[in-house]
């Protein structure tokens, strides 16, 4: 089972496969901070071509598993983020419609970088040479949760 309801508080309890360690008091606020912040750019990587959202999200996973429980649940248990996180987290998993929305985004960035800066080869080249083993990477994942 992924996740238990609470009876008396009507809130998923997710089961901690986190092997990171808690941070130092001091650390709790920034990376409680630094959290919010990946959260905020993978939403907007959501609708915006190029920035991507399950990196920033999984950073977002990592610095609330280490700095705020009740944040880490909340994560897991949101609606957009938290299915994929708990493939990913238990099967290295990455669902075929998520695969190909990177992998076109990511082409379509290296497209629009082209034609705008039609007169370069330099800047699509390196964005190519960077993109292409995330894509590989990517596209070698299973695609679905063994049975």
């Amino acid at each position: 089972m992924i996740a238990k309801l609470n009876i008396m508080t009507d809130r998923l309890i997710i089961p901690d496969y986190c092997p990171v360690p808690a941070a130092k008091p001091f650390m709790r606020p920034l990376l409680i901070a630094f959290g919010w912040l990946c959260v905020a750019l993978g939403g907007i990587g959501v609708v915006t071509p190029g920035l991507p959202t399950t990196v920033f999200i999984i950073m977002a996973a990592w610095a609330f598993a280490r700095s705020s429980r009740r944040f880490h649940d909340w994560l897991y248990s949101h609606k957009l983020f938290g299915p994929a996180l708990i493939n990913w987290e238990r099967h290295r998993v990455i669902p075929p419609k998520a695969k190909v929305m990177a992998v076109s985004m990511m082409s379509l960035s290296v497209a629009i970088v082209a034609v705008i800066g039609a007169g370069s080869w330099m800047a699509p080249t390196i964005m190519m040479a960077a993109m292409t083993p995330v894509a590989i990477f990517i596209l070698t994942r299973a695609s679905r949760a063994p049975a």
